[in-house]
């Protein structure tokens, strides 16, 4: 072999391979730079975690760092008793091998991207908080964190009953949520996700993050993205799950009050990178596409996909999505695909308009009403710096007297448009987009 330049290259001996399989051993020793974290926590313990993302997994396992070679793995753990071995997959063996070390075996059986297969050693205790069909939901706080970190993790259990429900089968054997020296708010290691240890309050205050994580176990982990650009498929779609969670635990004002907010972070990120797509293959620092773009626009990318398709075909395509690709790795186009055969739709126009061109749109425009005519006619600019966009609108007409509005739905493509619908009465306002289906900026005249 020949180790050169953060490579190790192994040459294919003809006579070693074995119906096209080349099996070889790696044996190494030393103390990691990076990927497995040797450190301490807050209250002074010794700990050790893995902390792989996005390609760090390489300084402490000899490995392709890719998400698109997954692989099974299994971890076999000798560490002094007093600590507690959790790690991605099953529990194989616990066995105390005397002088005070333990053996603990981890295993997963089924394949998984490196930046998601780990293992944490700390003083740890356990809370089994439920069994969501055959998958043991756990919570791994510090002793000295253990009544409020029980708290803080015990919503896990209902989140993953949601997503299972609406979604598909958890895919791993079990869900650990780990108290953790990760650097990450949380990190969504498969089945075994680690988060911060300061996210350990006894308030409950970190239930978006449960849901963000735990979406991921399904995308990101099990459906990973084939390339690093198109994360999006990850982060986008663990955004936008957390607040399908949120709508189904809390109703549907919380999901607009969250889109609201995310709509304004993804601008101003447009604002600040007028060339930026989605899917921005021009980037090549990794870290950089933790972006507002992968989160928030993507996250608003699946949103005005399930308003362009209604609800039965956006459901219908997500648990299709998650079927043909579990385990394995998609593209953008394979979802596109999937949600254009569930909707009968062709959508190549969606997807490029709003993962592959940057921005979003700008909507001014005034309306007046006819009473002679008894017309309103609305006009329409889009006078952002982009492209216009291809955008289906709804129109809220408001009536005195009436709470609800009579809605009319429009499509712009162009720089300006004008539309003329009959009413018989003034409408007292007119509103764009009222129910929240659209990422855009309103600077239309009410």
């Amino acid at each position: 072999y020949r180790h050169d330049d953060d490579f190790l290259y192994i040459p294919v001996v003809p006579s070693l391979v074995e119906d096209g399989v080349l099996t070889f051993s790696v044996s190494y020793r030393g103390t990691p730079a990076d990927g497995l974290i040797i450190s301490e926590n807050k209250h002074g313990d010794r700990t050790f975690f893995g902390d792989n993302w996005p390609d760090r997994a390489r300084h402490w396992i000899p490995t392709v760092d890719h998400p698109a070679d997954k692989a099974t793995v299994a971890f076999l753990v000798e560490a002094p008793s007093h600590y507690r071995v959790v790690g991605s997959g099953s529990l194989v063996e616990e066995t105390d091998l005397g002088d005070g070390l333990r053996l603990t075996h981890w295993e997963t059986s089924v394949p998984m991207a490196t930046k998601v297969m780990v293992i944490g050693v700390a003083r740890f205790v356990v809370d089994h908080v439920d069994t969501i069909g055959t998958v043991p939901i756990e919570s791994w706080v510090y002793p000295q964190d253990r009544d409020a970190g029980f708290y803080d993790y015990a919503p896990a259990a209902e989140i993953v009953r949601y997503f299972s429900e609406a979604i598909g089968e958890f895919p791993y054997a079990k869900l650990a949520n780990v108290q953790s020296k990760t650097r990450y708010g949380g990190m969504e290691n498969a089945g075994t996700i680690f988060y911060s240890e300061n996210s350990v309050r006894g308030n409950r205050s970190i239930e978006r993050l449960l849901a963000h994580e735990i979406a991921h176990q399904w995308f990101g982990d099990s459906v990973s993205e084939a390339d690093w650009h198109h994360i999006w498929l990850s982060e986008g779609f663990a955004t936008y799950f957390t607040q399908l969670y949120m709508e189904h635990a809390y109703g549907r004002e919380r999901l607009v009050e969250s889109m609201q907010a995310s709509s304004t972070t993804a601008r101003r990120y447009a604002d600040q990178n007028p060339s930026s797509p989605v899917v921005d293959t021009t980037i090549t620092d990794l870290n950089r596409l933790l972006s507002a773009n992968s989160y928030q626009k993507g996250g608003w990318a699946l949103h005005m996909l399930r308003g362009q398709i209604g609800d039965d075909a956006f459901w219908n395509g997500i648990r299709e999505y998650y079927e043909r690709y579990r385990d394995g790795n998609a593209w953008t186009r394979d979802f596109r695909r999937v949600m254009e055969e569930e909707s009968d739709q062709t959508l190549d126009w969606f997807f490029d308009q709003w993962l592959f061109s940057p921005g979003y749109p700008v909507i001014e425009g005034e309306w007046s009403f006819d009473p002679d005519e008894s017309r309103v006619t609305v006009t329409f600019r889009q006078t952002q710096t982009w492209e216009p966009f291809e955008l289906p609108l709804d129109v809220g007409m408001y009536f005195d007297g009436r709470k609800e509005p009579v809605m009319v739905n429009v499509n712009l493509d162009e720089r300006t448009h004008t539309f003329v619908f009959e009413t018989k009465s003034r409408p007292s306002r007119l509103a764009l987009d009222p129910n929240t289906w659209v990422l855009m900026e309103n600077r239309f005249n009410h």
